[in-house]
């Protein structure tokens, strides 16, 4: 009876151990599926990143524009005045 009380023993305690392996196995698996949804989370944010970096870019370049245009606008006003002033001191 000691040998098969030893058997039963032996077979309870690596049907434990399978159940810790199996229950360790689906930890790791949930984990790799969190890594893989967070993996994906930072492409879309680098992808969101270079959108708006590129946006920025057009948007600095446009105001740039913007500042050159305002600054002719304001050089061509100068003359004008002056040209009117002119005329009107004749």
């Amino acid at each position: 009876m000691t040998g098969e009380a030893t058997l039963k023993e032996v077979i309870g305690r690596l049907a434990q151990a399978i159940g810790t392996l199996e229950e360790a196995v689906e930890i790791r698996l949930e984990h790799e599926q969190d890594f893989t949804e967070t993996e994906a989370e930072v492409q879309r944010m680098n992808a969101d990143r270079a959108r708006l970096a590129q946006e920025l870019d057009k948007s600095e370049a446009r105001a740039e524009r913007l500042e050159d245009a305002n600054k002719e606008v304001s050089r061509r006003l100068v003359a004008a005045m002056e040209t009117i002033r002119a005329v009107l001191d004749r």
